[in-house]
């Protein structure tokens, strides 16, 4: 079978074959409202990576098997939201919405809606198989090549040896192939669907095959499964702590990340300074 792009032939198809939204109503119902917030546009839970795992175990443990899905937002899938309604009408459904990246954990601040702290995708990944490694855990791995797909089970096993890959699907298929993947993942019935896709693919596709796939939580990681299975390193710590993983990543992949970087940090600086000069201005009146 030929490998197609999926950053570009996947999220081609779901833009010309998008399947029907449940409810907004019904939707909201489902989202914890207490600690959301907005900034620049974008909704937020001002939650912290520790919440954010209790909320998972919870929802795995509720008597009724349904979807809760977790998006995290970093300032490239911001930005992408402004332009595509899709993602952001995913974004704003979606259970749980996490800051991923200091940038944004600063930006918060400033603007005078502060979140905790930064959950990313990687991390979050992270903590939730440690925690399911000690209170039981079953996992259904989406995305990545095959290859890669197959070290990153075996890393899993190793290092987790009590959670439980209860099924695995790479990422290179058609939209042909989706009511088979979405059956497959339905079937498993993992506590927990990590999606390592790219955006805004993995965050339209998961929202709106929510219902069939049945899964207590699904949370699209990007990259990290790469990270995680050793293929691409990660950041160093003080880069992180210091909101430069993307110049990280820029230098990892130049020729596949350069426009898209300098177009997005471009825009997002000149859209937070054009918010921060209208709060002071209003501030003044």
């Amino acid at each position: 079978m030929a490998t197609p792009d999926p950053a570009g032939d996947q999220h081609r198809a779901h833009g010309d074959h998008a399947h029907d939204r449940a409810d907004d109503a019904a939707r909201s119902r489902r989202r914890p409202r207490s600690a959301r917030i907005e900034l620049l546009g974008c909704p937020f839970d001002a939650i912290t990576e520790q919440e954010a795992i209790e909320l998972v175990f919870q929802w795995r443990d509720e008597p009724e098997r349904k979807t809760h899905h977790i998006i995290t937002v970093n300032v490239a899938i911001l930005m992408m939201a402004r332009d595509d309604a899709k993602l952001a009408a995913a974004i704003d459904n979606a259970d749980l919405v996490v800051v991923d990246g200091k940038p944004l954990v600063w930006t918060s601040r400033w603007l005078g809606a502060p979140v905790p702290e930064k959950v990313s995708g990687v991390d979050l990944m992270k903590r939730l198989l440690e925690v399911g490694n000690e209170r039981g855990l079953s996992v259904f791995l989406l995305g990545t090549t095959q290859e890669r797909l197959d070290v990153l089970e075996r890393v899993i096993r190793a290092k987790y040896p009590n959670v439980v890959i209860a099924g695995t699907r790479n990422g290179y298929f058609k939209r042909e192939d989706w009511p088979d993947v979405t059956r497959q993942i339905r079937e498993a019935k993992a506590d927990l669907l990590l999606v390592g896709m790219p955006a805004p693919f993995k965050e339209v596709w998961c929202e709106e095959h929510r219902e069939e796939l049945a899964t207590p939580a699904v949370l699209g990681v990007g990259g990290a499964f790469d990270v995680m299975a050793g293929f691409v390193p990660r950041a160093p710590r003080f880069m992180q702590e210091a909101g430069l993983e993307w110049a990280w990543r820029l230098a990892m992949e130049p020729r596949k990340l350069w426009k898209r970087y300098l177009v997005t940090n471009s825009t997002f600086l000149a859209l937070l300074g054009k918010t921060l000069v209208t709060q002071r201005f209003l501030r003044r009146r």
